[in-house]
């Protein structure tokens, strides 16, 4: 453990580095996924069955329950923020409606189901590969993903089943709420953990701490 201590103290710009890539591809595909039209993600679902029922807008009601969410993580899980917590929380949005115009300017809306899933099934991949570089960088983590992780280590339960727990409840809350869900939304409560957990193991941690600090680790 002190051993990867040192290497997270003295590869900070790399990992920031990391992070701030992680950000970038993930509001790629956050945009890919509102392309395909096949559902939200589960966080958002929630924000916006939860906005519909007060009568608030979704903008507000994100920020809202990020703020309900930052509370858990201030309290059990402080070594979790920092700058990755303020990039993620603030930037993803932005990013991924730029991101989200260029494609539809680009390419126009998919004309066709096999199009709309070939769009989600990437989506999907890249944003798990984002959450792996930017959790495993380790300089800041979003108030809603660090929930699973918290589950994660204070349970002895793998991280993925801990990320479909956290995204199910947000699914079925939705839901109960009169919430739309979508097969895309399904698809993130399902699948999202396990590739999460895919790429961290394979490509995040060589990508942050080199492939033989990795193994160390």
């Amino acid at each position: 453990m002190v051993f990867v201590k040192l290497i997270k103290k003295d590869r900070y710009p790399r990992r920031l580095a990391v992070m701030l890539l992680g950000i970038l591809i993930m509001g790629v595909g956050v945009g890919l996924f509102k392309v395909s039209l096949m559902g939200n993600d589960p966080s958002t679902a929630l924000a916006i069955a939860v906005g519909g029922q007060v009568g608030i807008d979704f903008s507000i009601c994100v920020i809202i329950l990020n703020c309900l969410y930052f509370v858990v993580e201030l309290l059990f899980a402080r070594d979790m923020v920092g700058v990755g917590t303020v990039v993620n929380w603030f930037f993803v949005g932005p990013i991924a409606s730029f991101f989200e115009k260029l494609f539809v300017g680009a390419f126009g809306e998919p004309q066709n189901f096999p199009q709309q899933l070939a769009l989600l099934g990437v989506g999907v991949l890249i944003l798990s590969f984002s959450c792996a570089l930017y959790q495993t960088a380790d300089v800041g983590i979003a108030p809603y993903d660090a929930l699973s992780l918290l589950l994660a280590r204070k349970l002895p339960v793998p991280y993925f089943w801990c990320r479909i727990f956290t995204d199910g409840v947000c699914v079925g809350v939705a839901f109960l709420l009169g919430g739309l869900i979508g097969l895309g939304t399904l698809v993130c409560a399902l699948a999202l953990g396990p590739f999460v957990a895919f790429f961290t193991r394979y490509a995040a941690q060589a990508m942050v701490f080199g492939r033989g600090a990795s193994r160390k680790a």
